[in-house]
This record gives structure tokens, sequence and C-alpha cells, in this order.
């Protein structure tokens, strides 16, 4: 994965988190419980936040393009916003109880991320 590719990806994850922020805030406000609103809400959070953090790995990337671990940590992060996020957006939309089950996995995948990233620091 290259630093363009990561950048990219970032940039796009990063304008999905705002649409989906906006679309919890003023579409969902009105059709979605308090419950199902604060779910969506911690997914939109983690989104960005990760989002950013794909960013920082990617413009990482620049200097030190050949960091197996740096891509190791850009791909645990989407793993993780898809994962996360995804089944908490899909918890709050739906109600369907099972994708809490998937939750877990995409805060295993962000911790990995920030731990690769540690140990890509480390190493220079």
């Amino acid at each position: 994965m290259t630093s363009r590719i990561v950048i990219v990806l970032a940039a796009v994850l990063l304008f999905v988190a705002v649409g989906t922020g906006a679309f919890g805030a003023h579409a969902l406000k009105t059709r979605l419980g308090s419950e199902a609103l604060a779910v969506w809400q911690t997914a939109v959070q983690y989104h960005f936040w990760h989002g950013l953090g794909l960013l920082a790995v990617g413009l990482l990337m620049l200097n030190q393009p050949d960091s197996a671990a740096l891509a190791v940590a850009a791909a645990l992060f989407v793993a993780g916003i898809i994962l996360f996020s995804g089944s908490l957006y899909a918890l709050a939309f739906t109600g369907t109880k099972w994708f809490g089950a998937v939750t877990p996995f995409g805060g295993l995948a962000f911790l990995g991320g920030w731990a690769v990233l540690a140990f890509a620091a480390w190493k220079w």
C-alpha cells in the first residue's frame, strides 16, 4: 500500500465520516431513539478519529515508503473503521443486535493499528 493510496483512502473515509455525522444529526434525529443515536454518534466519533489516524500514517509513509509496519497499521485502521464503525452504524440504523458482535473485532483492529504504529515509530 502506497502513501498516495493511504492518503486518498483517508480523505474518502473522512468525507464519509462527515456525511454520516450530518446524516445522523439531521435525517436520523427524528427517526431513531436516543440510545440508537448515541450508538450512531460513537460510530461517527471512532470513524473520524481513526480516519485522522489513517491520514497521519499516510503522511508518515511519505518519509518511510518501505515501512511494512506503516502499511499494516493503515490496513488495521481501515479494517477497524469498517468493522467497528460499520457494525455500529448497522446496529443503530437497523436495531439488529447481532451487529454488535462484530464491533469488538473492529476495536481489536484499532488497538492493533496503534500498537503497530508505535512499533514503526520505535524502529525509526
